[in-house]
């Protein structure tokens, strides 16, 4: 443990405790709605908590424990989140409902690696056991702060005798908003908090005519609908239609309110600019939640290319945006504590390690999923990533379990495209599989299918290049990975297009090109030692001899097993390109 875990910060806070009345009760009645409802309030309670400047200090399974900087903060947030809670929850039998109870105090805490300790704590703790369900207790020091500045009711309990204190608590109930008018129920606001989706959700605003020519009008309200439309084929995200953004058209709008108002937790906004015959668009994305921006791009042109250049845009913004919402929603994950997670959770996290392509955080990435898949078996995302991992345990020969893995990445991708056959990422993985197993026909078809589902997936557009330089159709193939370069630039997955690029150039013969883009792809990405794989041979005809051994070499260090004839069982080439291969690397010195 290092020095800053072991140091200890003392300071005055608002401590806010919650739990779940009932928990075990309720998970022993229907464990997983319990889940999936108390999924939805925990999204609504966080944000709510963001939004009134609290920070998450300690979860476990069902409670919460948060500091506020502001007592007043502390009570509206409870508050809020009782009565969104409430929305949620309303059609549920009383039986089963899920609600919780939320206990407020202000007093002297510690502060440890994040952590909330100390009387402070325990305090606030025993204040939420003292609540009714749905309820909120606060303490006569937090009633201080309060009584005159949030607009809701107070009933006083008196002193309470609390496990562990040894003085008595003075305690005060917290009634609910006095009435529409009060001050916290303007800021609530009348329009129902709805709780986040399971799955990144965005709106797309309205973008800003800034040109003061009404008639700019029509082609920014264009550029929205087209990214909306592009984004709605995009089915690991939730999209608000055009028609409930719309009606935040001519307004000065906080995208926190659009959080709200909407349940996304990202939102994108944007602005036209004309002058003489050119146009400038900015868009940036924007987290709802904080206000934090995430991404900005500009992009340029002519107005007589008005319609090429909308499409080129929509393009774009859609290929950043996924990767950015997809880090965004990864490092949300990772803040979550190990013991709160659910399977969303847990194949945010294991993302990283699937797309960074190497053995260690390919096993990472397959217990993370695994375990994802035993909370949910038929989570459709989970189930393709972990046959996109054992796809990778083949193609890298990380295990010597080749055949076994062919089967297995096979089978889950299919088990995949049962549960959702429409949805173009899990399209994509099963054809990823069916190149692996050399079942072309069938992956063309899969490819083809994902990319008319959604024409702005990289990673599909990625796939079918490799599809096509197996298929020894090298310049198609090329084309396929310069757009998924095109559509995702900032993608760490891109120097696999690069490699790609290599490859369609050896099967062609430009051995000395080849080598370029291998290299350019192990620059990109240097723990990708199985480029080598395809480097050394290159190297070999480009009459590079001396760099071929040194490729070799390199290779072997990574895996040292690796022969001629497992090089060969691994990869999906056929004929004389894999003769060539093969040929190659007995020439840079591999054992046969």
């Amino acid at each position: 443990m290092s020095p800053q875990e072991h140091k200890v910060e003392r300071r005055l806070a608002a401590i806010f405790a919650a739990d779940v009345a009932g928990y075990s009760r309720l998970m022993s009645q229907d464990e997983v709605g319990t889940l999936r409802t108390l999924t939805a309030c925990r999204e609504i309670m966080d944000r709510l908590i963001a939004e009134h400047g609290g920070r998450i200090a300690n979860t476990a399974g069902d409670s919460v424990l948060a500091e506020f900087p502001s007592a007043v903060d502390a009570v509206q947030c409870a508050v809020e989140v009782q009565k969104a809670i409430t929305q949620v929850t309303q059609g549920t039998p009383e039986g089963s409902r899920l609600q919780f109870r939320i206990g407020v105090h202000v007093g002297d805490v510690m502060v440890r690696g994040g952590d909330l300790l100390g009387d402070g704590v325990n305090i606030a703790a025993r204040l939420e056991g003292l609540a009714d369900p749905g309820g909120i207790c606060i303490s006569e020091a937090t009633y201080g702060y309060v009584r005159k500045a949030v607009a809701v009711g107070f009933s006083d309990l008196g002193p309470q005798k609390v496990k562990s204190i040894n003085d008595p608590i003075r305690v005060y109930r917290v009634a609910a908003p006095t009435s529409p008018s009060s001050g916290l129920a303007q800021a609530v606001g009348p329009t129902k908090v709805l709780p986040f989706p399971d799955k990144p959700s965005i709106a797309v605003l309205p973008f800003t005519n800034m040109s003061g020519d009404l008639e700019q009008d029509y082609f920014a309200d264009g550029i929205v609908e087209e990214i909306t439309a592009a984004l709605s084929r995009i089915r690991s995200f939730f999209v608000i239609a055009r028609k409930s953004t719309f009606t935040y058209k001519g307004k000065a709008v906080d995208v926190r309110q659009v959080s709200r108002e909407l349940g996304v937790r990202y939102a994108l906004e944007g602005s036209v600019r004309k002058s003489g015959s050119r146009i400038r668009i900015v868009a940036q994305l924007v987290d709802a939640v904080t206000g934090a921006h995430l991404w900005a791009e500009q992009y340029d042109g002519r107005t007589e290319d008005v319609f090429d250049l909308q499409d080129q845009i929509t393009a774009s913004v859609v290929g950043a945006i996924q990767p950015s919402v997809r880090a965004a929603e990864i490092e949300r994950a990772k803040r979550k504590r190990p013991d709160n997670l659910d399977a969303y959770d847990l194949v945010m996290r294991a993302l990283p390690d699937v797309w960074s392509l190497s053995k260690d955080a390919n096993v990472r990435a397959t217990g993370q999923l695994e375990q994802a898949l035993q909370l949910d078996p038929t989570y459709p995302l989970a189930l393709s990533l972990l046959a996109w991992c054992k796809g990778q345990r083949v193609i890298y020969n990380w295990f010597a379990t080749i055949e076994e893995d062919k089967r297995e990445a096979l089978r889950l991708a299919e088990a995949a495209s049962v549960l959702t056959s429409d949805d173009p990422f899990v399209l994509t993985v099963l054809g990823a599989a069916l190149t692996i197993t050399g079942e072309f026909m069938a992956a063309a078809k899969m490819l083809d299918a994902a990319i008319r589902l959604d024409p702005n997936s990289s990673w599909a557009w990625n796939r079918s290049g490799y599809l096509h330089h197996y298929l020894d159709d090298p310049e198609t193939a090329i084309q396929h990975f310069e757009r998924a370069i095109r559509l995702s630039p900032f993608d760490p997955m891109v120097f696999n297009s690069e490699t790609g690029i290599g490859s369609c150039n050896f099967i062609a013969g430009r051995y000395e090109r080849a080598v370029d883009f291998f290299e350019k792809g192990l620059i990109s990405n240097p723990k990708a030692i199985w480029i080598h794989r395809h480097l050394a041979p290159a190297y070999v005809y480009a009459g590079q001899q001396e760099k071929a051994e040194a490729s070799v070499r390199k290779l072997l260090e990574e895996y040292p097993n690796l022969t001629v004839r497992g090089a060969r069982a691994a990869m999906a080439f056929r004929g004389q390109v894999l003769e060539r291969i093969c040929e190659g690397l007995r020439r840079a010195g591999l054992p046969e």
